[in-house]
């Protein structure tokens, strides 16, 4: 029995690790990294494993991080099966054809300046083909029989829709073992889902540490100041810019500017549009799947009032229609992807509004070291968007009570009710594990570089 690290391994994306256990190769995940461009270089280069001797991918959830790389993983020899729940199949399709889309559109922006071929890393076709080794839905807390000595049980994360953790009950030669890979954690009590299932005792647990050295801001106090950087915007005559992840990030904003309106703490002349092909289909996707949302929540949308859908919202999914948004010069809310600014309308929309000192541009998730998003948050005076050097002149807001991550407390709970006589630390960057790892109680604590193999 062997644990390898292949990804997410003293950084935060690029999620990647394999079981080996009676005979068996098991992949958790199989995400893209994002940030600088030699993480972007680093997608290409080959996998430290062959791809033709994987039998099974387990996904744990539809982010790109975690499941990026699968058009890849098909395209280099992958001939075994993806096994998720229902929400993340429906949500993956969607994501995966949105990455190769940018993957052919940043080709061609690429061949064209640089004056040569340059190849996408994925197209439409490749994400299309590795979508046709979906399998088997896994359903929360009923145990799958992979093969002989290998058991997967999905747990609810609560962290996006059909998120899991994934424990695996593991035999082989006379030996058990059972490691629980926690996927991305949510926070006990989100706007929309239920939080996290009680996690199972494991032996051995695998662990993300994204937030592992910081305390989220409480969500009260997070939207209070969301409600007044809008108010104060529209004031000076100016727009707001939301980077947006699509999944999750992207309804929660929606639900609370709907919230902001019913209470009149918005103006109800906002104009909001969610810019975000992606972020269009997510809300759609979730709208089919209510049991895993908060009662309240389901129950209003059951009764037509649908949080996601309200005067002076416009969804914008044709490229036409975005670039109208640019007219807009005042009282205007704008969502649009990514989350990080690495590709995506956004960029157009900080190109358009980051140099006009009555703007405002709002972070609500995680931005990466080597990330637009980071450098803007970092206090970057200008920016290079599409190769033009555009000064930070905007007002910049980052809330980080709307994080869809578990914080460090709450990270040390879950880790605290398995009690595991193993931690292997991931998904986190090195400082934040080193300082979260201080502080786990009993076991031994490893912190894998990348491509690391360890024997159970």
């Amino acid at each position: 029995m062997k644990l390898s690290f292949y990804g997410a391994d003293r950084n935060v994306t690029g999620s990647c690790h394999m079981v080996e256990c009676a005979g068996k190769r098991v992949l958790i995940d199989c995400g893209l990294y994002q940030g600088s461009r030699e993480l972007a270089e680093e997608n290409a280069e080959p996998f430290a494993f062959d791809p033709a001797g994987v039998d099974y991918v387990l996904l744990t959830h539809a982010h790109l991080d975690h499941c990026g790389r699968l058009p890849l993983l098909d395209k280099r020899g992958f001939r075994g099966e993806i096994i998720t729940t229902d929400a993340t199949a429906e949500l993956a399709k969607v994501v995966l054809l949105d990455s190769a889309h940018l993957q052919e559109e940043d080709a061609r922006f690429r061949t064209k300046n640089q004056r040569r071929p340059v190849e996408p890393l994925y197209t439409l076709v490749d994400a299309l083909h590795s979508l046709d080794h979906l399998g088997r839905e896994a359903v929360y807390d009923t145990p799958l029989d992979l093969a002989p000595g290998i058991r997967a049980t999905f747990i609810d994360a609560g962290h996006i829709l059909g998120s899991a953790s994934i424990l695996l009950e593991l035999s082989e030669a006379g030996k058990r073992a059972t490691v629980l890979y926690s996927g991305d954690l949510g926070k006990p009590s989100g706007l929309l889902l239920k939080g996290p299932a009680k996690p199972p005792h494991a032996d051995v647990v695998v662990m993300e540490t994204t937030y592992g050295n910081r305390l989220h801001k409480p969500l009260a106090p997070s939207i209070e100041e969301f409600y007044v950087a809008v108010a104060e915007t529209f004031q000076r005559g100016g727009n707001v810019i939301i980077p947006t992840f699509a999944l999750e990030r992207a309804q929660e904003v929606l639900f609370v500017i709907n919230q902001g309106i019913e209470s009149n703490r918005l103006p109800p002349s906002a104009q909001v549009f969610v810019d975000s092909p992606m972020a269009i289909s997510a809300t759609e996707i979730m709208g089919r799947h209510l049991d895993d949302l908060q009662p309240a929540i389901a129950d209003r949308i059951k009764s037509g009032h649908d949080p996601f859908h309200f005067p002076g919202l416009r969804f914008t999914p044709q490229h036409a229609d975005s670039m109208a948004i640019n007219e807009v010069k005042s009282g205007a809310i704008i969502m649009a992807g990514s989350g990080m600014c690495t590709g995506g309308r956004v960029r157009h929309h900080l190109r358009h509004n980051l140099s006009r000192p009555e703007s405002t541009v709002v972070f609500v998730g995680y931005a990466a070291v080597g990330t637009l998003a980071r450098d803007i948050i970092d206090g970057a005076k200008d920016v290079r968007i599409f190769g033009e050097h555009v000064p930070v002149r905007a007002r910049i807001h980052t809330i980080n009570g709307f994080s869809a991550h578990a914080d460090q407390a709450q990270l040390l709970d879950w880790h605290r009710q398995i009690a595991p006589g193993r931690t292997f630390l991931i998904h986190g960057e090195a400082d934040t594990m080193q300082s979260f790892a201080t502080l786990l109680s009993g076991g031994q604590v490893d912190m894998p570089r990348l491509n690391q193999v360890f024997e159970l």
